[in-house]
């Protein structure tokens, strides 16, 4: 089952100036098959004078609408998700006046600014948005960092996968872990938050938790995984579980570093891919007959290769601020209704710039 790529193209392009550096991607396959793609852009990755665009696809990527700015903040990021005839977007808010001036991510302490997951709904398929309502979460869990869309399950419940962080001048051990919140009416109120992924030593964290629903009603997860006594990432990886429940089944996956949301087909193959970064420099993916099968090295595709190299070996809090200075990443891969895979991406552009860039695969 070996991928291949059937075709590449620019989702948006980086332009110097107030549109130079889009990152933050993601892409969403409406009911009609339309592909409504969403990103940040700003005149750098973490400008607080970014803007969210929109824009949708009627033909698989080959050509795009003009951008969108629905959104009158700069959200960290967005998703979207259909759902009940309608779409629901999940975004990540930063309060950057909490510590004026101060950089999202403390490196001294390891904690971050306040952050908070909000959601609106849509009945114009993307074009305009009610109300945000914000997702509420005790203390304890710290800045809520987004890393995935919302989940529907099958009987109508959302869920929410939060990443739990320290509070900015927080100077105790960070115990990350990750978080489900249950709603069972539309987001409008939510249950407690439920620990589903945690190593109770504190020394494996899981990152970037990109998760989503399987028609067995279990939810597949995939963690970029961090060992912060050898400050090296480790494999990737998978979790297979109930929604909001622990005793989750994990292994390891045979690659290490970042990984995209995953693809997952009507007849259960699985594309996931992935960015090597501190190995072959580049974003790869590759496919699974199902989601708890192998993914074989046969299968691998190259999505982006990068020039240069980068230093293998950094402490946590440099690492995560080296991370406002990558210049690509952030896979996001969604199937499509004729069988093949949409992966959209970041990657240097024109000198300074950064574009969203997409590749479609295939068997």
């Amino acid at each position: 089952m070996k991928l291949r790529i059937s075709g590449r193209g620019t989702v948006c392009r980086g332009e110097a100036g107030q549109r130079a550096v889009a990152t933050f991607p993601s892409v969403t396959v409406l009911e009609d098959g339309t592909l409504l793609a969403v990103y940040r852009l700003g005149p750098t990755k973490d400008a607080r004078t970014s803007v969210t665009e929109i824009r949708f696809s009627p033909d698989r990527g080959q050509t795009w609408s003009a951008p969108l700015q629905p959104f009158p903040e700069p959200f960290q990021v967005v998703y979207v998700t259909p759902y009940d005839g309608r779409l629901i977007a999940t975004a990540l808010r930063v309060d950057w006046s909490a510590h004026p001036g101060k950089p999202l991510f403390n490196e001294e302490t390891e904690g971050c600014l306040p952050m908070s997951v909000m959601l609106a709904d849509s009945d114009d398929g993307g074009v305009s948005w009610r109300d945000w309502r914000e997702v509420p979460v005790p203390d304890d869990v710290g800045p809520a960092s987004l890393t995935n869309p919302v989940l529907v399950l099958g009987d109508g419940s959302l869920v929410v996968s939060i990443e739990t962080n320290k509070h900015y001048g927080d100077r105790s051990p960070w115990m990350q872990r990750v978080v489900h919140c249950v709603s069972r009416d539309g987001g409008h109120s939510w249950q407690d938050p439920v620990t589903v992924c945690q190593d109770p030593t504190g020394r494996t964290f899981h990152w970037d938790q990109r998760a989503v629903v399987l028609a067995d009603g279990r939810i597949a997860a995939f963690s970029w995984t961090y060992d912060r006594a050898h400050n090296q990432y480790l494999n990737i990886r998978r979790h297979l579980g109930a929604p909001a429940s622990a005793g989750w089944i994990t292994d390891e996956l045979p690659f290490a570093d970042q990984p995209s949301h995953p693809a997952v087909l009507p007849d259960g193959r699985v594309v996931l891919a992935w960015v090597d970064r501190y190995g072959s420099r580049s974003i790869r993916a590759r496919a699974a007959a199902a989601v708890d099968g192998g993914f074989g090295a046969e299968s691998e595709v190259v999505i982006h290769q990068a020039p240069a190299a980068a230093k293998s070996t950094v402490g946590t809090g440099e690492l995560l601020v080296d991370m406002s200075m990558w210049s690509y990443g952030l896979p996001y891969a969604a199937a499509l209704p004729d069988g093949t895979v949409m992966v959209v991406y970041y990657a240097a552009g024109e000198p300074g710039c950064m574009d969203v860039r997409w590749a479609r695969l295939d068997w």
